[in-house]
């Protein structure tokens, strides 16, 4: 009886003096006590709590396979990914090749940008787990780097080991977009939009695509969508939302949106010149010059708005008053000579 007595008297007080910080008298006692009070903690959710007991652990033995373990997890549950990414590389260099370890390795390590580090070790999680589908965070990688030849063959892959992965299409899209091989890219901007139809920024990258193409009844129709699907409406947007409406003859349209623009940006010289030029080609010359009117008014040394002014006024009949205005802007740039000329040699003007 004594014995158990004096026993349990010996491990409070070492305990005691480990919480206090007095040198152990055995380190393996202390890394058991901190690792199965972390333990207990973990299983209790509080995951904060559990993290300080490990970390005072690992104090004791800085190679305790269970205790690295723990915080390897904990440090990622707390979202704290590089410290939770040194603790599983750490690992794998004691020997732990298990395929989960690798997948958290390759997660970490794509996620904090570690790229070399994911080609590496996405190729021995590969060899340990066959079916490790990798080909995702390698095409994004070589993606990334504007290998786009070997992006699109990765992300294919990818496309057949997770089916239902919007993202990998969306990224085919993108390599094909950014080499300007625009019609390829399309069908793979609609099946990540089907396997994802709430993005409506892929919606509005492909509704630019098709403008890019010269398609501009599915560049407004998608950028519509896109709109309607929550896509911010900021000046940008407008922008290209008011020159699709014109682009498909929608004048009305086209100008509403294009004074929304104006609102926040008044003297933006290419939105008034935008509303003032669709004016004119549809033969509304009044409109089109009290818009590069306000152009001269920003600007009076700009000869180009006076340029057309003097053009609207001849299309509207007031040829002499017109020709008067086109000379003196030539006078102000010798440039819009050029213009006049071309005019002179066209039938009909």
């Amino acid at each position: 009886m004594n014995r158990i007595i004096r026993h349990t008297l010996c491990g409070i007080f070492l305990f005691a003096a480990v919480e206090a910080g007095a040198s152990p008298v055995n380190n393996n006692d202390s890394v058991d006590y901190y690792l199965q009070k972390g333990l207990v903690e973990k299983q209790n959710g509080r995951r904060l709590e559990s993290l300080k007991h490990f970390e005072k652990a690992i104090k004791f033995d800085s190679n305790s396979k269970p205790v690295i373990t723990e915080l390897a997890s904990a440090y990622y549950d707390l979202r704290r990914y590089p410290q939770s990414r040194e603790f599983y590389l750490k690992l794998v260099n004691m020997g732990e090749t298990s395929a989960e370890n690798y997948r958290q390795v390759v997660q970490l390590s794509f996620n904090l940008r570690q790229f070399d580090d994911v080609i590496l070790y996405a190729d021995k999680w590969k060899k340990v787990d066959p079916a490790a589908q990798t080909s995702f965070y390698l095409g994004k990688i070589h993606y990334d780097r504007e290998n786009y030849g070997e992006a699109i063959r990765m992300l294919n892959q990818a496309v057949k080991e997770e089916p239902t992965n919007a993202e990998a299409p969306y990224m085919i899209a993108r390599s094909y977009a950014d080499m300007m091989n625009y019609k390829q890219s399309i069908p793979f901007f609609q099946k990540a939009i089907e396997l994802d139809p709430k993005k409506n920024y892929w919606i509005y990258e492909m509704a630019l695509v098709y403008y890019a193409m010269n398609d501009d009844k599915n560049a407004l129709k998608y950028m519509l969508e896109a709109g309607e699907k929550g896509y911010k409406r900021d000046n940008d947007y407008l922008e290209n939302l008011g020159i699709a409406y014109l682009n498909v003859g929608k004048l009305d349209e086209g100008v509403a949106i294009m004074k929304e623009v104006l609102v926040r940006r008044p003297t933006d010289m290419n939105i008034l010149n935008m509303v003032a030029e669709a004016y004119y080609y549809k033969g509304k010359f009044d409109k089109a010059i009290e818009y590069w009117d306000q152009m001269l008014a920003v600007d009076k040394t700009n000869a180009s708005p006076l340029y057309m002014i003097g053009m609207a006024y001849q299309k509207k009949g007031e040829k002499e008053k017109g020709q008067r205005l086109c000379d003196k802007a030539i006078e102000m740039d010798p440039s819009l000579a050029s213009l006049k000329q071309k005019k002179q040699l066209m039938p009909g003007l």
